[in-house]
C-alpha cells in the first residue's frame, strides 16, 4: 500500500489545537491510499451480463459431444474470432448475455450433436484519464470492468487540495456521472458508481469548505461539507457522541474570530442546525473528564469495625455519617468512637504534597549543616561521617511512611454519637473497639504495650516501661491519642505553666493512646538548627505504626 500524503496546512491546525498524539485527518484519506502497483484491480471480477464485447477480450470456447475443442479466443482489432474448422466470427458489440447464442448459431451450421460453453476470460484493458485535484494525475490502464472509484485510488484518491464529494465522469466531453464518495465511506452505498470505458475522463474537483470535529466522538475526523449542512449534519459524519461524551455542549472555534473571543459554547442540540463555516473547528467534550458537584455526586463509602453490617454503600449525595452509621445498622456495644479512624482521599492527597515539601525541607536543612561542617580531627571527622549516614537513614525511613487522610474528630473520650459530618466519594470510616492497652516506644527502657488501667496517667506507663533512658529527650516527649490527635509535653507546659520534664506525667492516659520518647539530638553540634523530626510525623497525623517504623 502507498502512504498517506504529509499533513496539510488545516489538518496540522486542528492535531495541535486537539492536542492529540494522533494526527486528525480528513475522512478517507485512509481509504483512498491504494496500492501504486498496475496490478491493483480484481483479476477475476464478476463479468455483468449487459457487459459489451470488444477487441481485445479473451473468450474461452468448449465444445463437446460430436465434436471437442478447448479454445481461448481473443477478439481481434476487427471484432472477430477465429473458430478452426468453422471460420471467423463476429463478436463485438455483442452483450455478453448474448454471447453463447451468437456463436453457438454460427457453429451450428458446420457441427451437429453437440454441446457449447462460452465464458469471458481475461478481459481487455482500457485507457482512462484522471485529472485535477488528484494526487497522482494523468493516464491509467485499468481493466474493462474497473469502475470510477476504482481508477480514482489507482490516481492515490483526492490531494490535500482536492474534493472527495465532486467527481466526475466525463465520456465525450459530457458529465455521464457525479459522485459523492460520503456515500461510500459513510454509508456504504456504491450505487452511484459506473463502469469506465476507454478515453473517459475523470476529474477530481476542488475541496469545499472543510470542518474539523474532535473530542469525544466517535471519529475526529475532517470533513467536507456540502451548501446547506448543518451542525447535525458534520456530526452524523463522525458517528454521533460516543459513550462518554457530553451530549448537552460544545464548542466551536472559528478562524476568522481568532483574534477576538475565538472559541464559542455552544448550546446542544438547540443549535444543531446551525451552519458551520469553513475552517471550524468543533469539539465534543467528555462527561467523564468533567467532574460533577459534590452536591449532586453518589458517593461510595466503605465502612468497616464496630458497626452491624460492614462494607461498602453507594449513597445520596447528601448523605452524612450519621446517615451511613444507620444503614450499616448503627453500632456494636464495644463501639469505641473515640478511636474512630475517618480516611479522605483529598486530605490524603494535600497531605502527602506538604508531606514531601516538609521531608524536603528537612533534607536541604540537613545538607546545608552538613557542608559547613569542619573536623578539628579523626574522631570529629568520623562522627560527623557517621550522623550524615544516620541523617540520610532517617530520611529514608520517612520517605517510606505515607499520610493516610485521617480526619482527626476532636471528641470526648466517652462521647456516644460521631460529627455529623457530609461524606465525599472514597471516604472510608473504621470504628474499633474498645482497646485495652497503652504503648509506650522510643527511648524507654522495656518499650511495649500495657493494661490499660482507669485513673492511670503518662507517668505510670513510662515507669511501667522502666522510664526514659539515659539518651531520651524528655522535653519532646508526645503522646498520640487513639483519635489521631496528638498531646506534647512543650505544649502542655506552655497551657499550664509547668516544667517539661513533669508537664505530661501528669496528663491522664486514655485506653489505645501511644506515647512515645524521642532520642536527645545533639544540641551542641550542627544538630541545634534542625526541626524535630518527630513533629513531621504528629503534624501529618501518621500513627502508631509510623513511630515504630522510624524507631526501628
Amino acid at each position: 500500500m502507498g502512504e498517506l500524503a504529509p499533513p496539510d496546512e488545516f489538518e496540522v491546525y486542528v492535531s495541535r489545537r486537539y492536542g492529540s498524539d494522533v494526527p486528525v485527518r480528513r475522512l478517507g484519506s485512509e481509504l483512498m491510499v491504494s496500492a501504486a502497483s498496475d496490478d491493483a484491480d480484481d483479476s477475476l471480477p464478476l463479468v455483468p451480463s449487459d457487459y459489451v464485447i470488444s477487441p481485445g477480450d479473451e473468450l474461452q470456447v468448449l465444445l463437446w459431444g460430436a465434436v471437442e475443442a478447448d479454445l481461448r479466443l481473443t477478439v481481434d482489432r476487427t471484432g472477430r474470432i477465429a473458430i478452426p474448422r468453422v471460420g471467423a466470427v463476429m463478436v463485438a458489440g455483442t452483450r455478453y448475455s448474448e454471447l453463447q447464442d451468437v456463436i453457438g448459431k454460427r457453429v451450428s451450421q458446420v457441427f451437429k450433436n453437440y454441446q457449447l460453453s462460452v465464458s469471458l476470460g481475461r478481459l481487455r484493458n482500457v485507457r482512462v484519464f484522471v485529472s485535477g485535484y488528484v494526487r497522482r494525475p494523468g493516464s491509467y490502464n485499468v481493466g474493462a470492468l474497473s469502475t470510477l472509484v476504482a481508477a480514482v485510488m489507482r490516481a492515490g484518491g483526492p490531494a490535500a487540495a482536492g474534493s472527495f464529494r465532486d467527481i466526475q465522469l466525463r465520456r465525450n466531453g459530457k458529465a455521464v456521472t457525479r459522485i459523492d464518495l460520503y456515500d461510500l465511506l459513510l454509508r456504504g452505498d456504491k450505487s452511484g458508481d459506473r463502469t469506465v470505458q476507454a478515453d473517459d475522463v475523470i476529474f477530481v474537483g476542488p475541496a469545499g469548505p472543510q470542518i474539523g470535529l474532535v473530542g469525544s466522538v466517535n471519529k475526529p475526523a475532517i470533513f467536507e461539507i456540502k451548501p446547506g449542512e448543518s451542525l447535525s449534519d458534520v456530526l452524523a459524519m463522525a458517528g454521533g457522541f460516543n459513550a462518554v461524551a457530553d451530549t448537552q455542549r460544545m464548542s466551536v472555534e472559528h478562524l476568522d474570530d481568532r483574534q477576538t473571543h475565538r472559541v464559542t459554547q455552544l448550546s446542544w442540540p438547540a443549535q444543531g442546525n446551525d451552519v458551520p463555516q469553513n475552517g471550524d473547528l468543533l469539539r465534543v467534550f467528555s462527561a467523564v473528564e468533567s467532574v460533577l458537584p459534590q452536591a449532586k455526586q453518589n458517593k461510595r463509602i466503605h465502612i468497616d469495625g464496630e458497626v452491624q453490617r460492614p462494607g461498602d454503600y453507594i449513597v445520596p449525595a447528601d448523605t452524612s455519617v450519621a446517615a451511613i452509621l444507620a444503614r450499616a445498622g448503627g453500632l456494636t456495644p464495644n463501639a469505641y468512637l473515640f478511636g474512630t479512624e475517618f480516611n479522605r482521599e483529598s486530605v490524603r492527597i494535600t497531605q502527602q504534597a506538604n508531606y514531601d515539601r516538609a521531608l524536603r525541607d528537612l533534607e536541604t536543612d540537613f545538607a546545608k549543616a552538613g557542608s559547613s561542617q569542619r573536623a578539628l580531627d579523626a574522631n570529629e571527622a568520623a562522627a560527623q561521617t557517621a550522623q550524615a549516614a544516620a541523617s540520610a537513614r532517617l530520611i529514608e525511613r520517612l520517605k517510606a511512611v505515607k499520610p493516610t487522610g485521617r480526619i482527626v474528630f476532636q471528641i470526648a473520650p466517652n462521647a456516644t454519637e460521631l460529627p455529623d459530618l457530609p461524606l465525599e466519594d472514597g471516604d472510608r470510616l473504621y470504628i474499633p473497639a474498645r482497646p485495652t492497652t497503652v504503648g509506650v516506644f522510643g527511648s524507654v527502657f522495656s518499650a511495649g504495650s500495657f493494661l490499660s488501667t482507669a485513673g492511670g496517667n503518662v507517668g505510670d506507663f513510662l515507669d511501667l516501661a522502666g522510664g526514659p533512658t539515659r539518651g531520651a529527650d524528655k522535653t519532646s516527649t508526645f503522646v498520640l491519642r487513639a483519635n489521631g490527635s496528638v498531646v506534647s509535653a512543650p505544649q502542655r507546659a506552655g497551657f499550664l505553666g509547668l516544667g517539661l520534664e513533669g508537664s505530661l506525667r501528669s496528663e491522664s492516659a486514655l485506653p489505645g493512646d501511644t506515647v512515645f520518647v524521642p532520642e536527645e539530638m545533639n544540641k551542641t553540634t550542627w544538630t541545634q538548627n534542625l526541626k524535630e523530626w518527630t513533629q513531621i510525623l504528629y503534624q501529618f497525623g501518621l500513627g502508631a505504626a509510623a513511630l515504630k517504623t522510624i524507631k526501628n
